[in-house]
């Protein structure tokens, strides 16, 4: 290792697996979150817990006993400038939260490397493949202002194929992976941001854990690794994926598991799969840069839970990530039928109408019972 690397991470969730790799490497993460978390996390540090082959238990690596410095900060807290690296690990509605829509707009003046592991791709990373007119997908994003100020050479995508989860919703430090793959990132289009991401990927694969768990020292190799591709497309490879499971998880009226989404019916999972993988060519993906149907088939056999935004939807979620919509929307701007999207696409829709009137209805009450001269806001 030659330069120990400060990266700022928004989103403490997910976010943590990412950086318990980096921190395992020796480079330095701060992690972006709510005062409360920061708090939990300033004492307690992360835990992430890993699947690791051969062993029949999960080990759990506790941020305190690794080699990097880990910090939880809030938006108000954070010096843009401080970083040479920031990762982009909320979901795509909380950008345009106060305190974290003015970060970003620091971080894009900056002209900091941003590196998304969202599963929804920010604009200026979409802006970079020239096929498409940017300004017809604004309605898919919560707020598409928060990415005006981006230079597009200084945002890439990084496909989150790791499947993780809160195995306690009430303790927001501790994280589990589900599905221990690895993250692989599109290049910049500056090469001293893509030495950074070099650097991270040599050193996430030499990092070793000294596990004592078990009563007895032995060094691991840790699952999750971070993988650089030259190609932008690389990460597109999780458009299928999302597209004939996470979302499919989404039925008009309930949620299953992605098992059950791609299983049920393997043949109509594979025409989806096969129609995103058009869309992906059309933008100028190669057959290498994606995942044969058959690979992500098998890996779906394990994943017993809903989708994180079938989750979500089912917990009464007003804003989700909306890459169904974008998915339909640039098969309809490349001239393929966006119609493979349609059932997806309105269950989700149907579930986000139920659940703003349900809020809105709950709103409506807490106002009533707060009296006549309160407002919708404090209700």
């Amino acid at each position: 290792m030659t330069t120990k690397l400060n990266v700022l991470i928004l989103g403490a969730s997910y976010g943590s697996l990412l950086a318990t790799k980096i921190l395992l490497a020796g480079h330095d993460v701060s992690l972006v979150c709510t005062q409360s978390t920061a708090d939990l996390i300033g004492l307690n540090g992360t835990r992430v817990r890993f699947p690791v082959k051969g062993l029949d238990h999960l080990v759990e690596v506790d941020s305190r006993q690794l080699k990097g410095q880990l910090r939880a900060l809030t938006p108000q807290q954070v010096r843009p400038g401080d970083f040479d690296l920031v990762c982009l690990a909320m979901q795509e509605p909380q950008y345009g939260a106060q305190g974290i829509r003015e970060l970003m707009h620091s971080i894009a003046a900056q002209k900091l490397p941003c590196l998304s592991i969202m599963n929804m791709p920010p604009l200026p990373y979409l802006q970079r493949m020239g096929q498409l007119s940017v300004q017809k997908l604004t309605e898919c994003y919560r707020d598409p202002e928060v990415w005006s100020g981006f230079d597009p050479r200084f945002v890439t995508l990084c496909s989150p194929d790791p499947q993780a989860f809160r195995p306690n919703p009430q303790a927001p430090h501790v994280l589990q992976v589900g599905l221990a793959t690895n993250f692989k990132a599109a290049c910049f289009d500056d090469e001293a941001s893509n030495a950074i991401l070099f650097q991270l990927e040599h050193d996430i694969a030499q990092a070793k854990w000294l596990d004592m768990s078990q009563g007895v020292s032995q060094e691991l190799d840790l699952p999750v690794k971070l993988k650089v591709h030259r190609s932008i497309y690389v990460p597109l490879a999780k458009w299928c994926m999302l597209m004939t499971g996470n979302y499919r998880c989404v039925l008009p009226q309930e949620v299953c598991s992605i098992q059950n989404a791609v299983h049920q019916d393997l043949a109509l999972s594979k025409s989806i799969y096969e129609w995103v993988e058009d869309i992906c060519f059309k933008l100028g993906a190669a057959p290498a840069d994606l995942v044969p149907f058959e690979k992500y088939a098998l890996a779906t056999q394990s994943l017993l839970k809903p989708s994180s935004v079938a989750r979500s939807l089912a917990a009464g979620a007003v804003d989700v990530e909306r890459l169904d919509r974008l998915v339909q929307l640039i098969a309809q701007e490349l001239g393929l039928d966006p119609s493979p999207a349609t059932h997806t696409v309105n269950s989700v829709n149907g579930w986000l109408e139920r659940n703003k009137a349900a809020h809105l209805k709950a709103s409506q009450a807490a106002l009533a019972v707060k009296g006549p001269n309160a407002s919708l806001a404090e209700a």
